[in-house]
């Protein structure tokens, strides 16, 4: 009896610490990438990505390396911080790597209180920002439409925007088969109604802003919440929503697709298990590069005399801290 009660007492403990942990989760993270068979003689120019602290994130550079030296820079608009390199007389590989000390703060801000929620005024400009179309993202026309109908009747902004998260929610399906998905393509996703993180919370931000409601893309690296350490095989994305005297909303559309008994905590929130790295799409870079602007900004960007160059092998990875807690 003894034992069993000890056992009972273990499990409550390690339940009790898994509530607490998913407050805050503190790990390493590691960004390293080879561009490969990079040709003789030619101008080779490389931005990176580079995560930064805000309010739900604090982050440390533990080491930033590469067989280029590496000056820091961001872009005018949404302020994300850029690793920039050049050569004009590169080797046939260039290695580079980034470690992060992180920690991630769980962002909650409907329904209870969150220790990290940040009071937001945005500027009638600001807000303009957020309402603008993307070149993947029109607010006018199909996604306009569908909005319309999910929301008529609703006349509030946060009964319009759990609207339209419902209507995301029920028609697309997580599936990256076949082609087309990816590209957060708002017009494949209302045909398709199928894609990943990107299609889904295109198709979120479209029909937010087509009703007045400002909407951005952030884009990062999903954590396994059952691991300690591990690969990370590609980026994770999400978005918020804004409204007046609440602030940024977060909302994770294809997480609760996946894990379906959290429908409701998405819509609102935001777990610890992710790291950010960049906002918005149709991005500049800086120095500016020379090819069409990026349709969003997570893997790095080469280029060679001016033309994109794809030959880069990715190596992401994570490990929890000494103190953390795998949340959840």
């Amino acid at each position: 009896m003894l034992r069993k009660l000890c056992v009972l007492s273990s499990l409550f403990l390690a339940l009790a610490l898994s509530a607490i942990a998913q407050d805050s989760r503190h790990f390493t993270f590691h960004y390293a990438f080879t561009v490969r068979n990079l040709p003789a003689g030619k101008k080779v120019r490389i931005w990176i990505p580079a995560a930064q602290s805000d309010a739900y994130q604090e982050v440390k550079i533990i080491s930033a390396q590469g067989d280029l030296p590496l000056k820091k820079t961001s872009d005018s608009k949404y302020g994300n911080q850029i690793y920039y390199a050049e050569t004009s007389s590169a080797q046939p590989e260039l290695h580079f790597d980034v470690e992060y000390d992180v920690i991630r703060h769980e962002h909650v801000a409907l329904g209870q209180s969150a220790p990290h929620r940040v009071s937001v005024s945005l500027s009638s400009t600001e807000k303009q920002q957020d309402l603008q179309p993307d070149v993947l993202v029109p607010v006018t026309g199909l996604p306009a439409d569908l909005a319309a109908k999910v929301t008529q009747g609703k006349t509030q902004p946060l009964e319009k925007a759990r609207a339209i998260y419902d209507y995301v929610f029920t028609t697309m399906r997580y599936d990256k088969t076949g082609t087309g998905w990816g590209h957060g393509d708002v017009l494949y996703a209302c045909d398709a109604k199928k894609g990943n993180c990107t299609d889904f919370h295109s198709l979120f931000i479209a029909m937010a802003r087509s009703q007045g409601i400002p909407a951005r893309f952030e884009i990062g690296f999903p954590l396994p919440p059952d691991k300690h350490s591990s690969e990370i095989a590609g980026y994770h994305c999400w978005s918020d929503f804004y409204i007046d005297g609440r602030g940024w909303i977060p909302v994770d559309i294809s997480e609760a697709w996946k894990h379906q008994e959290k429908r409701d905590y998405f819509f609102g929130s935001h777990d610890v298990n992710r790291v950010q790295f960049s906002l918005g799409r149709d991005l500049h870079l800086s120095p500016p590069q020379d090819g069409k602007p990026l349709n969003y900004f997570v893997y790095p960007y080469v280029e060679v005399d001016g033309q994109e160059f794809p030959n880069v092998a990715l190596a992401f990875s994570f490990a929890d801290g000494d103190s953390a807690v795998a949340a959840q």
